[in-house]
């Protein structure tokens, strides 16, 4: 059996690992360790053992015959008829990674009727799509994760995809763990990158752990499929592809190598979920859909500046984003916070005030086109990301730049 093996003859019982363990995983009874129901199988306390009593086991039999899985399947959300932008995104990125990978890249799409069908699989063949498979039936009218499920679930036990992506919306993390479980196999959310080994097929799936504090790149090697969660706005999308699919009107015929396969729903598989209605949660659009974005950090010094800074977004045409640690002290809420724990923008321009850079917080900002910094440490890790860097007090600068700014209105 897989998971955590004590060596009773070699243990002494003297409670180190049940000091490393972080989730009460192990305990020492009658002066020997067991494992308990709350082990991970992390091997943490295998490293700390001083006498070698501990070891992870895996199943020998475990994992699936490679071979007969291929292709990269990236799942595509659609809501009220449109197909969510993080869809096109993780196509790029889909795109790259079943180049090197020399497999077909899917898009598989599901939704209740075929007024904006067409549209959305052009969008996805454009986006560099080989093909989508693709299920309109009113049963998907709602988002409802067991049903989608489900669906996706049979489509990959048939047809045995290698990999499937999908995005970490609400709706993507409901719907990715039920996959994983159905199929027993692995799950990695919220990543900010996405890399092949080619010789061994295996998707590297690189994300912030240890509350963002390094970086952790996750592999699935004995079960099939892979799939990982990606954030929107951590991946750009394929400038080309809306512009094609509009100057084609929806049309199919722009891709001759792309083909569209429409699936049947299981006829007794019926929605868990009723909406009655719908209410904005956040109050208004998104940062995520900000062309310009000002993100300010503690080094703004007080609240009493954001007044400022939410002038400078303003005059730039822009949205005002923060940084975590003004959200914990009440300034913003929490849907202006970018970065790990928050949201993952990809603006034309973001301009970062007084924002330092922690890894979690840079996760967040990958997918911006241009960045500005502005912090008076010169050694800040923003800069490192930053197009160009102004060194100087935040408050200064901002006021400066907005003086300028409002002269030319």
């Amino acid at each position: 059996m897989s998971g955590l093996s004590v060596n009773a003859d070699k243990c002494v019982g003297c409670g180190i690992c049940v000091r490393t363990c972080a989730s009460e995983g192990i305990e020492v009874a009658g002066r020997k360790a067991h494992v308990t129901d709350s082990c991970i199988s992390c091997g943490m306390c295998v490293d700390a053992c001083p006498v070698g009593a501990l070891s992870i086991e895996k199943d020998a039999g475990a994992g699936a015959d490679l071979s007969a899985y291929h292709d990269l399947w990236v799942f595509c959300e659609v809501d009220d008829g449109a197909l969510a932008p993080v869809a096109l995104e993780l196509m790029a990125k889909g795109r790259e990674l079943a180049d090197a990978r020399g497999c077909r890249l899917m898009g598989v799409m599901g939704q209740a009727d075929a007024t904006d069908a067409d549209a959305n699989a052009q969008a996805l063949l454009s986006s560099g799509a080989d093909g989508v498979i693709r299920c309109v039936d009113g049963r998907l009218r709602t988002n409802d994760a067991e049903l989608f499920a489900r669906w996706v679930c049979d489509l990959a036990e048939t047809r045995r995809p290698e990999t499937i992506l999908y995005g970490a919306t609400d709706f993507g993390r409901e719907l990715a763990p039920q996959v994983a479980v159905r199929l027993g196999t692995g799950l990695t959310a919220d990543c900010t990158v996405l890399e092949m080994d080619v010789e061994q097929g295996l998707l590297q799936q690189t994300r912030p752990a240890f509350g963002g504090n390094l970086m952790a790149t996750i592999v699935c090697p004995t079960h099939r499929p892979q799939m990982a969660t990606v954030r929107p706005g951590v991946f750009q999308a394929n400038p080309d592809a809306a512009e094609k699919t509009a100057a084609c009107g929806g049309a199919t015929d722009v891709s001759p190598h792309g083909a569209v396969e429409d699936v049947a729903l299981e006829a007794g598989l019926e929605p868990s979920l009723r909406v009655l209605g719908r209410e904005d949660a956040t109050g208004g659009d998104s940062i995520t859909s900000a062309d310009v974005l000002v993100v300010v950090g503690r080094g703004i010094g007080s609240k009493k500046n954001l007044p400022l800074m939410r002038e400078l977004a303003e005059l730039l045409g822009g949205r005002l984003g923060c940084t975590r640690p003004l959200v914990e002290a009440g300034w913003c809420d929490y849907s202006c916070q970018v970065g790990q724990t928050g949201v993952s923008v990809a603006p034309k321009l973001l301009v970062s005030v007084g924002v330092s850079g922690a890894i979690q917080h840079l996760a967040g900002i990958g997918g911006a086109e241009r960045v500005i910094a502005v912090n008076e440490d010169p050694a800040a890790p923003i800069f490192g990301v930053a197009d160009h860097a102004v060194v100087g007090d935040a408050v200064e600068v901002v006021g400066a730049l907005v003086e300028r700014l409002r002269a030319r209105v």
